[in-house]
């Protein structure tokens, strides 16, 4: 892998890792993992995995609309 391509990945590596982190964080809050879905009927480990991500999305926007307020705070984006 190139240092190009490994700099195109980084960040949807850090969200992929960010997104599954909250996934966790959601099922965490009703007493689940991930590995607990498996045992689960499978409507409704569909229904808990959509639930899950729906959180997870939700929380990802709001770090970027926090990322975005503190760009916009301090100037604009960091220098590269």
């Amino acid at each position: 892998m190139t240092e190009q391509e490994f700099e195109d990945q980084s960040p949807r590596m850090a969200q992929s890792h960010l997104e599954r982190a909250y996934m966790e964080e959601y099922l965490r809050g009703l007493g689940l993992s991930l590995d607990d879905l498996r045992l689960l009927p499978t409507a409704q480990a569909r229904e808990l995995l959509r639930a899950a991500s729906t959180y997870a999305s939700m929380r990802l926007s709001e770090v970027e609309s926090r990322s975005h307020l503190v760009e916009e705070l301090h100037g604009g984006p960091p220098p590269m």
